[in-house]
């Protein structure tokens, strides 16, 4: 671990088309976001920083080390990108220098070891951002976009277009869990799809995104059942 602080921060959003109310919906026995910071907590990382609208949230005294930060109305819509949210974290609840850990409450299955794999490998100083990533279907390797005037505009390589699909590589799909940076490095390039990207690997077990009621009780039964590892 370097000598600068470390802090999770949490981002939580009062709307949600798919799920209204869903990051403060209990969820075996805690809200949603209360497994985020016990999984926080569980990788040694004791300041935490949520940016919140959830008006039950804003002035709460949560708990020692938590730290609540009223989000503007400008970026509480389901349009906001990712970046303006953490631009107003990083200028007004995490202000000095400070490696970050981005939790989003939508991963409840993520584990402690898995925050504290992407803080390790980050901490060996060969990138400027690490995440987390499932193993997806190499499939998409064919795929292309569309061009003008019908042109077929190969995603990667063309060749893969052409292959079988049990030649092609692996492939990693970004799954939101974990993402681990440095404060003054976002400062400086107000956005997270830049510089050199790291990654470590999560099952598609612990991968579940929360975004409908379905995805929702898929995870309470994970969880129900014990399929999930403990926080």
């Amino acid at each position: 671990m370097n000598a600068r602080a470390t802090i999770a921060v949490i981002p939580l959003r009062a709307g949600s088309k798919g799920l209204p109310g869903k990051n403060t919906r209990p969820l075996a026995g805690r809200p949603l976001y209360g497994h985020a910071i016990a999984q926080a907590h569980a990788a040694g990382i004791t300041r935490v920083v949520i940016s919140t609208d959830i008006e039950e949230l804003i002035g709460r005294d949560l708990a020692p080390g938590i730290t609540v930060l009223p989000r503007p109305a400008e970026l509480a819509g389901d349009e906001v990108p990712m970046d303006a949210v953490l631009t107003h974290i990083l200028s007004h609840g995490v202000t000095g220098p400070a490696q970050v850990v981005l939790l989003q409450a939508t991963s409840p299955l993520r584990q402690g070891g898995d925050i504290t794999a992407a803080m390790d490998l980050y901490d060996t100083g060969e990138f400027d951002l690490v995440l987390s990533a499932t193993q997806a279907n190499s499939g998409v390797l064919k795929w292309g976009r569309r061009g003008e005037g019908g042109q077929f505009v190969p995603l990667s390589d063309p060749a893969h277009c052409f292959a079988n699909r049990a030649s092609l590589p692996p492939v990693y799909r970004p799954n939101g869990a974990v993402y681990v940076f440095d404060a003054d490095w976002f400062r400086r390039s107000g956005t997270l799809a830049g510089g050199r990207i790291g990654m470590i690997e999560m099952p598609p077990e612990r991968a579940h995104d929360i975004d409908t009621l379905a995805d929702f009780e898929t995870v309470e039964a994970l969880l129900d059942g014990g399929s999930a590892a403990d926080d």
